[in-house]
C-alpha cells in the first residue's frame, strides 16, 4: 500500500506505530503538507493505494549522519531486481544527505528503473517522523518501494534565469556561505530586490524568497532548482537539499504561464515514455508545495494540464522531488513538477 497522508492529519508515533507494526500488507509512504486526489487540493485527509504487484521495500536510517555510506545500506535485493521497474523513493526532508543517498543509489541501480517520491515533512522544516513503514513512522531516514509495475515520468520546472551564473566558493551540505567570495545574500540581495522592488527588510524572508529560486547548472538539461528558505546572520542561505561547492548556480524567477507550461511538459513527456496498458494508467502527481506557496489560485491550471480525462490522477505536495526518468541522472528538486503515469496502482 502506498500511504499519502496530510500534515494536518497531526499523525503521530505514538498514534501509528502500533496500526503500523500490525498491518498485514507492505506499506510505504509519507507525510506532507498537502495531497491531490482527482481536481483537489487537500490540506486534510490520507489517500491509500492498493498495489497489484508485490513490492520489495527498504528503510534506508541516520539519514544525517556524516559517517554512513549507503551503498552498504541498500540490500542486493533492491539493485539486483531493479530492471525495468518502478521504484518509489520519499524521503524525510529536513534530512542532510538526501543527496548522497540518492548517488549511491543511482551508482547502484543507475538507469535500470524510473525513480518517484518526493521529500516529506513539514513546512516548517522541523524534523518530525513523516515517512510510513511496517516499522513505524520514521525520521531522519528514506524508504525505498521497488515495484514491478511499467510507468513514465516526466520532469520540468519553468524558472528562467534572471541573474548568473554565480559559483559557489563555500557551502556545507543544503547551506550556501559565498558566491564569488562574497557572503552569499549579499550577492542574492542585490538581485532581488534590484529586480522585485521589494526589500527583505519589510517582509518575511521565504515571502520573497520564494519567487526567486537557485538553480544549478546542468550540461544538456534544465537544471537542478535550489529553494533558499532561511538566512543566517553570517549571510549564508539555507536552502532545502544540497548545494556542492564550485557548482554555478544563477538565481531565477518565473511566471505563473511559465510554471503552468512547465508541468504540461512534464506530463507530456511522462505519457511519450509511458509503455503500460493506456486504459489501466495512474497519473502520480508529486509537485512541490512551494509552487502552490508561488501559483495561489493558479494552482487549479497547473492540475488541469497534469490531469487527463477520465485518468485517476493521485499526488503529494512535498518538500522537494526525487526522479529519474529513465534517461537522467536521479535528483532530489526544488520547485519542480514530477508526473508519474503508472500501470494499474
Amino acid at each position: 500500500m502506498l500511504i499519502l497522508a496530510c500534515e494536518r492529519n497531526r499523525f503521530t508515533a505514538q498514534e501509528a506505530d502500533n496500526i503500523l507494526h500490525n498491518a498485514s500488507h507492505p506499506l510505504f509512504g509519507g507525510i506532507f503538507p498537502g495531497i491531490i486526489h482527482g481536481a483537489e487540493k487537500l490540506d486534510k485527509g490520507t489517500i491509500v493505494a492498493g498495489l497489484r504487484k508485490q513490492p520489495l521495500i527498504q528503510t534506508i536510517s541516520n539519514l544525517s549522519d556524516c559517517e554512513v555510506e549507503y551503498e552498504e545500506q541498500i540490500p542486493t535485493k533492491i539493485y539486483d531486481n531493479c530492471s525495468c521497474k518502478t521504484m518509489f523513493v520519499f524521503v524525510d526532508c529536513t534530512a542532510r544527505r538526501i543527496d548522497s543517498l540518492l548517488g549511491s543509489l543511482f551508482n547502484l541501480c543507475g538507469l535500470e528503473c524510473n525513480y518517484i517520491g518526493g521529500g516529506a515533512g513539514s513546512l516548517r522544516l522541523e524534523m518530525m517522523p513523516c515517512l510510513f513503514t511496517n516499522e513505524g513512522l520514521l525520521e531522519d531516514s528514506a524508504v525505498l518501494a521497488l515495484v514491478d509495475l511499467p510507468s513514465g515520468i516526466g520532469v520540468a520546472h519553468g524558472w528562467e534565469s534572471l541573474s548568473g551564473p554565480f559559483t559557489v566558493t563555500e557551502s556545507e551540505g543544503n547551506v550556501v556561505t559565498t558566491l564569488d567570495w562574497l557572503p552569499a545574500f549579499d550577492v542574492y540581495k542585490e538581485v532581488v530586490e534590484g529586480h522585485s522592488g521589494r526589500s527583505f527588510e519589510d517582509e518575511d524572508f521565504y515571502d520573497l524568497s520564494k519567487f526567486y529560486p537557485f538553480c544549478i547548472s546542468k550540461l544538456g538539461a534544465e537544471g537542478v532548482v535550489r529553494d533558499p528558505v532561511s538566512r543566517e546572520p553570517n549571510g549564508s542561505l539555507v536552502c532545502v537539499g544540497e548545494v556542492p561547492q564550485e557548482s554555478l548556480l544563477d538565481i531565477m524567477t518565473g511566471s505563473p504561464d511559465a510554471m503552468v507550461r512547465a508541468a504540461a511538459r512534464a506530463r507530456e513527456a511522462a505519457s511519450a515514455s509511458y509503455a503500460g496498458l493506456k486504459n489501466d494508467a495512474v497519473t502520480l502527481f508529486m509537485d512541490c508545495i512551494s509552487r502552490v506557496l508561488c501559483l495561489e489560485n493558479d494552482f487549479s491550471r497547473e492540475m488541469d494540464v497534469v490531469r487527463v480525462n477520465s485518468q485517476l490522477l493521485i499526488g503529494a505536495l512535498t518538500i522537494g522531488e526525487v526522479a529519474n526518468s529513465g534517461k537522467d541522472y536521479l535528483e532530489f528538486y526544488n520547485k519542480t513538477a514530477v508526473v508519474g503515469i503508472l500501470e494499474g496502482l
